[in-house]
């Protein structure tokens, strides 16, 4: 069957907006085809630098006809309502028009019948809509026209069935001409079907399809470098922006003076890849960057390639030398040093600046060690470190290294003699014989050369981001684990108390990935944080912000929460009519729901999260541990598995019942403490008695030793005698006292499946 062979050519198309361009320009096309009542057997777009380009095959020469129904009014609306009708269904009259019936009477039905067209002309409508409307996140005009694109367009390829698909836009004419190569086939190529669209461009010099480009790149860098006994350090962004950079290309590998190896190798890799779209490889002897880089070319080079390698050689001679010297005046500057720069670098309006915000880390990080096992002078000092590579020079020029530097810095810094830059400033020269680079130890030597607790402190610094996304690595160091959730938490809670929530639409802070952040760090590393107490934490430290020493210790020894767990865990009351424990409770309820996503993605099921969301302990204090929640929701989710637990779930719910109904009738909620053993009647409210005396002291045994799943055997038990009682007991008894006594049971039955879990947010 027939094809359409579109091709929309302009200036170089930047190579983050192609691929979208591409997935665009085939959603569009093919959703205007079925509009019009095509089937196409295939729609597929292609993106090279200079060209968007379509096919979309299996097309009939003729549009079909189509038989379209339009509801109308019922018969004797007003004569307005009938007159929009009639407007918009292209009719003259009401006889034109079908009466049929339904429950509520007649209605009139407009039946339309159109014709179809030829599928040129149909084309030649749509696809100017296409091109003038089309979606590029930046555009722009240029000469005299109006039309906008990201970049001048310069012709249109339009052909249906090996004609030309006639149309203008903005003074251009389609035709069946297109380009190849810019440099080595400029010449004009004029093709009317794919097949030879595909082949010509080929010829030519361009290589239509993305992916075929991307796999060549991989390929032949690969065999390069292997070939040298290297491995290439894979990248997958960059290979999809010099696929997006080159229509031809041509992958070669250079090297660079072995001196630079003495910078890291993320900034190495950094300068590379940010300014010269170049890639890294790497030594498998050594696990770290050998002085190579692979570079893709879009032009066939008629001496091999060795002037252009000279010229590739030299540029980014030009750049490392700049990395080394960035990297050699910002080690002569102490990290410890640099926290009076961070006091002059804002964080956010109203939430002081980024020295404060280190501070505020610092306290908190000290005070959430022990949770994690970590040692709580380590936290603070790495805390308090962790921002300042923000103003150094290296991550001013490279963001993407901030925390990652900080360590190199702190490591160099603390790890005996290193290196000293040349009093010049300049990079060190190879007048030596080529020893210069061997006076520098790398980076990892001086990782080495460090105490324990120095290399604790660079990898809190590198870690505390992390983890960035729900892909990331979660740090599992106990020090990077405290700095980690200090640095969110305080995020989080300054958010907060500022009034800058996330929304249903917006969420300009990544708050929501801060809570996720938090909630990997917690389970990932089993931390038992107590959160609450942690952002009152938070909270207190804003308000302190600013405060003589002596005045933030009486507000601290005023403000700070005191109340104990039975675990020894210092915990807050979620005080819902005082604004600080407003804030906690509504930030706790953030998390919550962000950890409702967690563990739905995980195939937990969320009635049984929501029974565990909120339960209090002995204290009457909501449990805000994150692992301990987690840890109910398993073992309740196991329990329900079991036919006990299923049973127990149906018996408890019947109970919630009875008790609803009748403490609606009485006006007030039966007391489980008013149970008396004595006023027993039947057997079987004896024995739920015991076997609910015995359940409840080994399920809170269990809870405060945080075996939960002992908790819910200890409930499992109460099966067969709550089935009992159901049985031959009469609740709403006629003897008040007796309905007072069995109703107080039930309430007591409650109570005891709620040390564990509300089971009434069960469903089904």
């Amino acid at each position: 069957m027939p094809e359409l062979l579109l091709e929309i050519f302009s200036e170089e198309i930047p190579a983050r907006m192609q691929g979208k361009a591409a997935a665009d320009l085939e959603r569009l096309v093919n959703e205007r085809l079925l509009a019009a009542g095509f089937m196409p057997e295939g729609v597929k777009a292609f993106a090279t630098p200079r060209r968007l380009a379509l096919v979309a095959a299996g097309l009939p020469g003729r549009q079909p006809d189509r038989k379209e129904e339009k509801k109308g009014p019922r018969v004797g609306a007003p004569e307005k309502a009938v007159e929009g009708f009639l407007k918009s269904a292209g009719l003259a009259s009401l006889d034109q028009c079908e009466i049929r019936d339904d429950k509520k009477g007649q209605y009139y039905v407009a039946v339309v019948e159109q014709a179809g067209r030829d599928t040129a002309a149909v084309i030649a409508e749509f696809v100017p809509e296409i091109i003038r409307a089309f979606p590029w996140p930046k555009s722009m005009r240029w000469g005299d026209g109006e039309l906008r694109w990201v970049r001048p367009l310069k012709s249109i390829l339009c052909c249906f069935d090996g004609e030309i698909v006639h149309f203008d836009i903005d003074g251009i004419q389609t035709g069946d001409a297109t380009h190849g190569h810019r440099f080595m086939a400029p010449a004009e190529i004029r093709v009317r079907n794919f097949e030879s669209y595909y082949a010509a461009l080929k010829k030519a010099k361009v290589i239509l399809d993305a992916q075929e480009r991307k796999n060549l790149i991989a390929g032949e860098a690969k065999t390069l470098v292997e070939a040298q006994g290297l491995e290439l350090v894979e990248d997958q962004g960059l290979l999809n922006e010099v696929a997006g950079l080159a229509e031809w290309p041509v992958v070669m590998i250079g090297s660079f003076d072995a001196k630079f190896l003495a910078v890291p190798d993320e900034a190495l890799t950094a300068s590379m890849r940010g300014h010269q779209k170049y890639f890294s490889v790497k030594d498998p002897k050594t696990g770290r960057l050998a002085n190579k880089f692979v570079y893709v070319a879009n032009i066939e080079a008629p001496d091999g390639g060795a002037s252009m390698r000279t010229g590739y050689e030299r540029v980014l001679t030009a750049r490392l030398s700049d990395a080394w010297y960035l990297y050699q005046q910002d080690l002569k500057t102490p990290l410890k040093d640099r926290i009076a720069d961070l006091d002059r670098v804002t964080f956010f309006e109203g939430l002081g600046s980024v020295g404060d915000k280190a501070r505020r880390i610092a306290a908190l990080a000290k005070e959430i060690a022990p949770s994690v096992g970590a040692d709580p002078a380590l936290a603070e000092e790495a805390a308090l470190l962790a921002k300042a590579d923000l103003v150094t020079s290296m991550v001013y020029e490279f963001p993407e290294l901030q925390g990652l530097m900080g360590r190199y810095y702190f490591l160099a810094q603390n790890a005996g003699p290193s290196f000293e830059a040349r009093p010049d400033g300049r990079a060190p020269q190879d007048e030596d014989g080529g020893k210069a680079q061997q006076s520098q130890p790398h980076p990892e030597v001086l990782a080495q050369r460090a105490s324990k607790d120095a290399q604790q402190i660079a990898d809190a610094i590198r870690d505390h981001y992390k983890p960035a996304g729900a892909d990331d690595d979660v740090p599992t160091a106990p020090v990077s684990v405290a700095v980690a959730l200090a640095d969110k938490i305080d995020t989080l809670t300054a958010f907060w108390a500022i009034g800058k929530k996330p929304t249903g639409s917006s969420d300009p802070f990544a708050l929501r990935r801060a809570a996720l952040g938090v909630i990997k760090l917690v389970l990932e590393n089993d931390a038992r944080v107590w959160f609450v107490h942690a952002t009152e934490f938070a909270r207190n430290g804003l308000l302190m912000q600013g405060l003589d020493t002596k005045e933030a210790e009486e507000y601290r020894a005023k403000r700070q929460p005191q109340a104990v767990s039975k675990q020894g865990h210092v915990v807050v009351a979620l005080e819902r009519n005082e604004p600080l424990g407003t804030l906690s409770a509504d930030l706790f309820s953030f998390l919550l729901d962000r950890l409702e996503v967690y563990v739905r993605d995980l195939g937990f099921r969320y009635d049984a999260f929501n029974a565990v969301r909120e339960v209090e302990d002995e204290n009457d204090l909501v449990i805000d541990n994150i692992v301990l929640i987690v840890a109910r929701l398993k073992a309740l989710e196991a329990f329900l598995k079991s036919d006990d637990g299923a049973n127990l779930a149906a018996g408890f719910k019947r109970a919630a019942n009875i008790l609803k109904a009748e403490e609606k009738n009485d006006g007030k909620p039966a007391d489980p403490s008013t149970v008396n053993p004595a006023k027993f009647a039947l057997e079987e409210e004896k024995a739920l008695y015991a076997a609910l005396e015995a359940a409840l002291h080994k399920a809170k045994a269990a809870v405060e030793a945080e075996k939960f799943e002992d908790a819910m055997a200890a409930l499992a038990s109460l099966r067969k005698p709550i089935d009992a009682f159901f049985d031959k007991v009469t609740v709403n008894d006629k003897d008040a006292g007796l309905r007072a006594n069995r109703l107080a049971l039930l309430a007591r039955f409650r109570a005891a499946t709620a040390e564990v879990a509300d089971l009434s947010k069960l469903e089904g």
